[in-house]
């Protein structure tokens, strides 16, 4: 029923352009784990308001399913501030349309008034002890998409056999219920909940249980800029550095307010690197700021950037921030817990493709290291077995510049991370040390861990199926590479088909996923890589770390030892030219 998808639906009938519609409805998007991502537009595979009204009369039908208390506990429903004018979408009039179908249900909905970082559903969940959450966003994608998040009752995202589940119901629930369209009726519902005020003072007061130097904070002349890249992190983010006594950082004006166009970017993602912080570095240089920290459009996410004595900045990567953040979050734990065999229940997290920093520390400090499958869904259910254990987690990172700071939220949390960021900053500053040098502190400390990421475009899976069948077929049928150009390999894993040559029993530890592909390399030189695909983006991607005992302090030679297994990397086992694939441009 909405005028506009109806609209270039019939033109494309009338046009008889079959090769548009069978874009728009050859194949449903599939729901995953990491619910609906795509393009707003019309037909089944778009986000438009028929496919929101099937995944949530689906997801709403298997709730029922798991919750006998459903219609006492409800859900919540946030949204960013995205919008599609060629066919309508926005991902405020999205969540509207998934509250009403729960309304329509007899279902509590607790939707926010007003866009709201992704991590404050979550949250949500948590602190009002929903049965599920939603959050409508397409995080740092391209500015045509939005995407449908999901959680369940334990605050993390929802991981399988809830993904299947959910996919099945959706496709016993397609046809819309009455009344399904008019989201209006929830205005006057008493199921209708605004969450809002609550969270924002709740969660405020909750992070700040990770604040160690409010005296530092109130004192520091350190100056920082921030950005929210046309997203929702503004607001928020001030607010948090008003609950950590911190001065509030300069925002870049012209990226501080949403804009579903993105302007002044091509991508709105800080982990693309320095073209998305020009606007801050100007800010910076005026204002006389040594530091920027960038949360990506939904604030789940954090760059920061540190000019250096040279003049130039430094944009940290995901695991540089993650060894910063992780050795720092243990200190201040470490300082306000003198018991020491309280060491014994700390656990730490990272993903798979994350560097493996953590485990350094954690094997020096006496705390406990995990890693989990990428992605935060693993971590975050991780994180709460162990807590409802009586484990304390501390931390938790990805490569990908998430990190969950704050056991109230069990997911990657741009605002926290920001503000935890900044008072580190001016602590550290009392002792005149910057970021970078503590950073090469703790590679004294704990050994040098240099890494390397970035990914290829491809368009085509057929390509991608090749690229990795090569590889399980390298020297003939069912053998993987014995090397890589010059360097020798040591062992595989291979989460997509559950093979790990470390393992005595050769199969790995670690879930296993057929829909995925990715394959860890370890080399003889203590080099590790990781070539995967992405779940929500045409890409494949890399990962590769050389990790060194504390005292070896040739960091050059490492670097160069590093970029050599790249570029082999590349050449061997990528064969960019031969499969035609599209580098990562800045």
């Amino acid at each position: 029923q909405n005028t506009k998808t109806s609209a270039i639906v019939k033109q494309l009938v009338a046009e008889g352009n079959a090769r548009e519609l069978e874009k728009c409805f050859g194949l449903r998007m599939e729901f995953g784990t990491a619910g609906l991502r795509a393009a707003m537009g019309a037909g089944i595979s778009h986000m438009n308001d028929l496919t929101i009204i099937q995944t949530t009369q689906g997801f709403c039908r298997y709730l029922e399913k798991n919750f006998s208390d459903l219609k006492k506990r409800g859900v919540v429903i946030g949204f960013d501030a995205r919008a599609h004018l060629a066919s309508g979408g926005s991902s405020k009039r999205f969540a509207r349309l998934a509250a009403n179908t729960f309304i329509s249900q007899g279902v509590p909905v607790y939707l926010f008034s007003d866009i709201t970082p992704t991590p404050f559903v979550p949250y949500t969940v948590t602190h009002l002890k929903l049965c599920a959450g939603i959050m409508v966003t397409a995080s740092h994608n391209p500015k045509q998409d939005n995407g449908y998040k999901v959680y369940w009752e334990n605050g993390a995202q929802i991981i399988s056999p809830h993904d299947k589940g959910i996919s099945q119901a959706i496709e016993e629930n397609q046809e819309p219920w009455p009344q399904a369209w008019d989201d209006k009726l929830i205005d006057s519902s008493l199921l209708l909940h605004d969450p809002y005020a609550t969270v924002n003072k709740e969660y405020f007061k909750d992070i700040q249980k990770q604040c160690f130097h409010r005296n530092i904070n109130k004192e520091t002349n350190l100056k920082f800029v921030h950005t929210s890249v046309h997203g929702v992190g503004h607001k928020f983010v001030q607010l948090a550095f008003k609950a950590f006594d911190l001065s509030p950082p300069f925002a870049v004006p012209e990226q501080k307010d949403p804009d579903p166009e993105f302007p002044t970017v091509k991508y709105p993602n800080p982990e693309e690197g320095k073209g998305v912080l020009t606007l801050s570095f100007a800010l910076a240089e005026k204002d006389g700021a040594k530091i920027i920290l960038a949360n990506d459009p939904d604030a789940d996410r954090l760059a920061v950037a540190e000019k250096q004595e040279s003049g130039e900045w430094k944009v940290f990567s995901g695991n540089e921030l993650g060894a910063l953040l992780g050795w720092w979050i243990f200190n201040c734990w470490k300082n306000h817990n003198s018991n020491t065999c309280a060491v014994k229940d700390v656990y730490m997290l990272s993903s798979t493709v994350s560097s493996k920093i953590l485990r350094a520390i954690a094997l020096k400090e006496g705390f406990h290291f995990e890693e989990t499958l990428t992605g935060f869904k693993w971590m975050g259910n991780r994180a709460k077995q162990l807590m409802d254990q009586g484990k304390a987690v501390l931390f938790a990172f990805e490569e990908a510049i998430g990190y969950m700071c704050c056991p109230a939220v069990l997911d990657k949390d741009g605002v926290s991370a920001a503000v935890i960021t900044a008072e580190m900053a001016s602590f550290l500053a009392t002792r005149n040390l910057t970021l970078s040098q503590q950073l090469k502190a703790v590679y004294d400390e704990y050994g040098f861990h240099i890494t390397k990421a970035s990914y290829f475009i491809c368009h085509d899976p057929t390509v991608i199926q090749q690229l990795f069948d090569n590889l399980r077929n390298f020297d003939g049928k069912n053998t993987y590479p014995k090397s890589c150009g010059r360097f020798k390999v040591s062992g595989i894993r291979d989460l997509t088909t559950g093979y790990d040559s470390s393992q005595p029993d050769q199969k790995a530890i670690l879930p296993t996923s057929k829909s995925s592909q990715m394959i860890t390399f370890t080399f003889a030189n203590g080099g590790v890589a990781t070539m995967r695909t992405s779940g929500t983006e045409p890409k494949i991607k890399y990962y590769s770390e050389l990790c060194a005992p504390p005292g070896n302090s040739d960091v050059e030679q490492l670097k160069k030892e590093l970029d050599e297994l790249v570029n082999a990397l590349e050449k061997h086992f990528f064969q960019p030219e031969k499969n035609n694939l599209q580098r990562k441009t800045e």
